[in-house]
């Protein structure tokens, strides 16, 4: 029995997606990261560091936030490859891990407006 019309179609478009599929621990990572970036507050301090490098202070200012808060978004961020940091003299100074952390916001915020 058929379970579908078009069940040859769908099996073969089952194989390659399953033939280009990462492989599982890639997977995890990239399921990491999206977890790392989906809290709100989160999201607000890459929008701010979007703009360019900043320390903790000015990160505190732009988000709205605690400056205990941030830091410990900040760790979360950084343990995930999202955000990286530099020492210069006294102020650690962060910014976005690399050009993709600021294609994955873009692309977010472009997939928001293409259903209104």
């Amino acid at each position: 029995m058929k379970v579908c019309d078009h069940e040859e179609e769908h099996e073969l478009a089952a194989k390659r997606a399953r033939a280009n599929m990462p492989k599982d621990g890639d997977i995890a990572r990239v399921a990491a990261v999206f977890k790392a970036i989906s809290e709100p507050c989160r999201l607000k301090i890459l929008f701010a560091l979007r703009q360019g490098e900043m320390c903790v202070l000015h990160i505190v200012e732009a988000v709205g936030a605690t400056q205990s808060a941030v830091s410990h978004q900040l760790r979360l961020l950084k343990a995930n490859g999202v955000v990286k940091s530099r020492r210069e003299g006294q102020n650690i100074l962060y910014s976005l891990d690399d050009e993709h952390v600021v294609a994955v916001l873009e692309l977010a915020c472009a997939h928001l407006h293409c259903h209104i």
